[in-house]
Formats: structure tokens, sequence, C-alpha cells
């Protein structure tokens, strides 16, 4: 295959197309621009009294929903839910008996509570299975009105009963101005270098996706495209979506046995069915974790008001639930190939010291139901006997942890490594590398921090992966904040790329910046509208890449220039003569303007750029207007500023 190396020119004529095509400086897609784009569906704003496509969540649910003039946006009525007896109660709209699966919507809505909004907008959904799983989408607080603004949903056919709703708080809520968007329909940019080839020959990069994801088509174009070397569930191999509480009290009901967990994967189907038809490598995430693991799991009986078992009773349930998780996973999906495993997540604190006991919902879910029943951290080498005796064959065992760059974490994580590794129950460390670009010179952690932990880890032989990455600007980010994190991306890459051959796999943590669980400070690749940021590009730079082959509908085709009337040979911005203008003309613009000798055009070729940008003379202009011409920022060559 033809390579290309992406160099230090390429980078920088690619930042400055990037800033020319007019980037936001906020990370989701900009709401007035999204309407316009798109196509209203629904639009509520209650001036008729109609209060009947929304109702509340059931018959446990006390709303009362109604309509009140007591406060509103526009107009001199709103929504009116009171009547609230739980946090969870409120008004509810559903989307599957009106919209289409597999298609993206924005949600748009003005909120406000009683006397002080404090509210969330959460989805729910019944899987095939018959089990209602529900994720939270934005959070609401402050004074007065507060704004839902173009909130992505999205759903398959094997989802059922599709709601969003308004819950948090007793108190009443107000909804005004509520609107459901069509989202138009995105395109990738096809013609940019595919990650998972730049890298192809160090490590596999992969990224974490939701059940959310896998109904917009163009979320799933880019994992295709970039990330199709692994996959992580974001949430739904976690224990509190595997764990079935109901299963479990049936079972100890029926048997008097309430050792033997009884599981389910129909969270996780869909994601699973998705990397299974498409040949995708699957990191499981993650099996022994203090938070998102029900407390119930570690009383008696499965009770929520039980007692605390003993710890023999907690070792059984631990071995049954990891062999029946690793065995229902490898029956159900014999094809997939669950190469990772994160058997312990999270265990140490930043100062090296097992977590306090205590239940999951106290001390922001800081607390260990774990250390609870151990007293310390000695469960840890037990789930590793354990994932060790049922793990399929070729699934690596993995500690991961976040804040693996501090000190003392360090030296406690070595430790047990260290042990662990003697007695062959593990095999690598996950770096979870949540981090934080702040303004740049400022960011946490250095890139030299950052690089002296790689170091450290290194030297135990154990595999590295690089787990949950993400890199977060300020909030309100600025086009100085996206270069301030481009070279940040770029610095902590090349220490990846340093340690490569004691790293296996680099997994970043999500697709795009408005569905990423840190969307207010944009930490990906991608922005909310599917475009590469300044980051991609730096993290490509002096890489070798694979000449991009050319796509029908993502392929830019120019006009030819005239001359007398007569059309001549010349087609603008063609600079391999291929009879396409894509990226990969780009890259050979500059490469050549790079080095002439070793990237040396023919005389067709010179004379396609040539006048690109409407002057005599092959610069970095012309590049810049090709590029221009392939993200669609112009119609046609020559582009004269």
């Amino acid at each position: 295959m033809k390579m290309k190396c992406f160099n230090k020119l390429a980078s920088c004529t690619f930042a400055a197309a990037m800033a020319l095509s007019a980037m936001p400086t906020a990370c989701a897609a900009d709401s007035e621009e999204n309407s316009a784009k798109g196509k209203t569906v629904y639009s509520f704003d209650f001036e008729d009294g109609d209060v009947s496509a929304f109702t509340n969540r059931g018959d446990n649910d006390t709303t009362v929903i109604s309509t009140t003039d007591e406060s509103s946006v526009s107009g001199s009525k709103s929504l009116l839910a009171s009547g609230r007896s739980k946090e969870w109660n409120g008004p509810a709209f559903q989307l599957d008996d009106k919209l289409e699966p597999y298609t993206e919507y924005y949600i748009s809505a003005k909120v406000k509570g009683k006397y002080y909004t404090n509210a969330m907008l959460s989805m729910q959904y019944t899987t095939a299975d018959g089990e209602t799983k529900y994720s939270n989408l934005v959070s609401l607080s402050g004074n007065d009105w507060q704004t839902v603004d173009s909130v992505k949903v999205s759903f398959t056919d094997e989802m059922t009963g599709v709601f969003v709703y308004f819950e948090g708080g007793t108190d009443d809520i107000l909804i005004d101005d509520f609107v459901v968007t069509q989202a138009p329909e995105a395109e990738i940019e096809q013609d940019i270098p595919a990650l998972k080839d730049v890298f192809a020959n160090d490590f596999k990069i992969g990224t974490a996706i939701t059940p959310n994801d896998l109904s917009s088509k163009a979320t799933m174009a880019l994992v295709e495209k970039h990330f199709s070397g692994s996959l992580t569930a974001g949430n739904e191999m976690k224990p509190d979506s595997v764990l079935n509480k109901a299963a479990c009290q049936a079972y100890f009901e029926e048997t008097g046995d309430d050792t033997v967990p009884q599981i389910s994967f129909s969270a996780a189907k869909p994601f699973l069915n998705y990397c299974q038809k498409n040949n995708i490598p699957v990191r499981v995430h993650t099996l022994v974790w203090h938070s998102q693991t029900p407390d119930w799991f570690f009383k008696e009986g499965y009770a929520d008001d039980g007692e605390w078992v003993s710890k023999e009773k907690m070792l059984a349930r631990m071995e049954n639930y990891i062999k029946a998780y690793f065995e229902e996973l490898t029956a159900l999906y014999p094809d997939i190939d669950f190469y990772a495993c994160d058997v312990v997540n999270e265990a140490w604190t930043d100062g090296g010291t097992p977590r306090d006991p205590g239940e999951q919902g106290q001390g922001g879910s800081q607390k260990s139901a774990w250390v609870q029943v151990f007293g310390d951290n000695s469960f840890i080498e037990p789930a590793f006997e354990f994932a060790r005796k049922y793990a399929p064959e070729g699934c690596k065992l993995y500690y991961n942890d976040f804040n693996e760059y501090m000190p003392q974490k360090i030296t406690a994580v070595i430790e047990m490594a260290t042990e662990l590794k003697e007695k062959g129950l593990i095999d690598g460390l996950g770096m979870q590398s949540h981090l934080d670009v702040r303004s740049g010179p400022d960011a946490f952690p250095s890139v030299d921090v950052y690089n002296k932990a790689l170091d450290k880890y290194a030297e135990l032989g154990l595999d590295i992966q690089i787990t949950e990455l993400d890199a977060t600007t300020n909030t309100n980010p600025t086009d100085e904040s996206f270069t301030a994190q481009a070279e940040y991306y770029k610095g902590i890459m090349d220490s990846i790329y340093a340690h490569k051959d004691n790293i296996s796999a680099v997994v970043i943590w999500g697709v795009t910046d408005d569905a990423s669980w840190r969307a207010d400070r944009c930490p990906l690749l991608f922005d909310g509208e599917y475009k590469a940021k300044p980051a991609f590009y730096s993290i490509i730079e002096g890489r070798e890449i694979p000449e991009q082959p050319t796509t029908q509908g993502t392929t830019a085709k120019p006009d030819k220039p005239t001359t007398g009337g007569e059309e001549t040979n010349v087609l603008l911005g063609d600079a391999n003569e291929d009879g396409e203008v894509n990226m990969a003309d780009v890259a050979s613009i500059i490469q050549h303007i790079g080095n002439h000798d070793a990237y040396a055009l023919s005389a067709q070729g010179e004379a396609n750029v040539d006048m690109c940008d409407g002057n005599a003379g092959i610069t970095g202009n012309d590049a810049l207007a090709v590029q221009l011409l392939v993200a669609k920022q112009i119609d046609k060559l020559p582009y004269v500023e």
C-alpha cells in the first residue's frame, strides 16, 4: 500500500484550513443552525392547553400534568408537572411511537423549577429481553428558566418504550417551548486518514460507544472508519447493567441459595451484535468495581435493606458472578474476540490507599462495598484468580484506574501488579487517561508527568493499554483552546508512541464531543458536526499514512476551467491525476511544497494545482483552497479570498 508521511507542514496547513472553515467555539452543534437545517417534527408551546402528548412515568408516578399561566417563556402558558412525590417522577414524551429508528433527532426545551431549577433530562427504553434501561442526557440547574439546547437522541428498532423525561427533586417542574427536530443527515470526512490505519502497525485504535451511538448513522460511520480496531461498551457491560436483581431474588426464593448471581446481557446485546456482525474486537469493561455495582449485590438475600454478607459468601458470589459472566458472554458470542478485560477497576485512591468502606451512594460513590465486606483490597487477588479461571482463551486481564499518574497511586498499583504478575494472574495495566488541557501550560497532568508514569509502568514488563483517553479544554472553548488541545494531544500521543512496544491498544473515550461524558469541555477528536478537530490532525503529524481511497459522495468534483470557450485538460485540485479531488490531493500538494525532489508532481499535476488560489505558483494557499473545496466550504476552484 502506498504510504505518505504526514509532516509538520501538513499539520499546520490543515489547522489553518480548520480555522478558516469556521470551526465553532462550542463543541456541540449550534442549535439555531441545526433548526435551520433540520425539520421540526413536533413543537409545543402549550398555548392551546393541550398536554396529551406527555404522560407521567407509570402507575407509581404521582405526577399530574396540566398547563399553567404561572410562568412561561413564550406566550402565556407552559406545561406544569405537579404532585411529584419521588425524584424520578416527571413528565415524559414517548419517541418510538412518533419517530423513526436509526434517525437522529434534537430535543430542545425550556425548564424551570418551582423555586430553583434542579432537574435532569433523561431517557429510558426497554430492551428486546424486556429490561428497562435508563440514561441521563443533560443536567439543568440555576435560577429561573434553563435551556435544553439541541440534545441528540436516537434509538434502534430493538428498543421499545423509548421516552425522554424530566426528573429531579419533588417540586413542580415547568416546561415550555418543547421542540423535536429531525437532524439533517450528516456526512463524515471520508477523505481524511483513518486513525486505525495510521497506527495499524503500532497498536489497536478504538473507542467506546453507547446504544444511542448505534442508532446514529454518522457516529457509526466514524466508528467504522477510525475506531474499528477495538470497541468498549460505555456502560452496558458494567455490573449494574449485567446483574439482574429480579432474577437473583427469584433464584434465591426458589433455591434458598443467594451465592449464585443471575446475569443478563440484554442491555449489551445491540452493542455485541454490532461487534459480531462487523468482526470488531471487544474490551470487556468491567467486572469488579466499587461504582456502578448495586449495593444489594453485597447484601443478604440481595435485599436493599439486608445485612452485609460475610467475606466467605462474597467470595462465592464473586466466583459465580465472574463464571456466569464469561460463560454467558462466550456462549452468546463465540465469534467475538474478547481480547481484553478490566478485571478490577479503580480500587486505589490517589493517595495509594484502599477506598473507604460504605455503600455506593455514600460520599459521591467514592466508598466501596467491596472494602466494606473484605475490610481492605484483599478482594483484588481472588477477582483475578476467578477471571483467569473462566475468561475465554486469548482474553488478557487488566487492572484499570484513573489519575494513574499520581505518585502514591503509581506506587500502590505497581506493588499490587508485581504480586499479581508473580502469581501469573495479570497481563497488563489500563491507564484510563482522563486528562485536562486547561489553558495549555497548566495542563494536568503535564506531558512530562504522563510520560514518566508510562516509563514506570513499562518497567514492570506488563502490557499497557490506554483505555479511556480524552482531554478536556476550558468551558466555552475558543480557537486558542482547541490549539492548546491539539498541542497537548500531540504530546500525549507522542509519549504513547514512544512506548509503543509496551502498548497494545489506545481507546478514545467517545466519538464526538457533544456525546462525551464531559461534553461541556469538548474532550475528543471530533466535534458535534462529526468533523475532525485540530487535535485529530496533531496526533497523526509525522506518522506514515495510507493514501486514502476515493469514496463516492465524498469527493469534490470542481468545474474544469475553460479558455476561449474550450475545456482544457486541467482539473483544478487534482494533484495526483486520478480524476478526483480529495484529501489525497491535499496531502500530495503539501508534500510537494515541503520537498520538491522527494514528492515531485508531474507537469500535469502542477498545472492542476497552480492557480487553485487564483495566484501563480504552488503554495500552501493552493492546498488550503483544495481542503476548503473537499470540506464543502466553497463550491468551486479557483478560490480567491
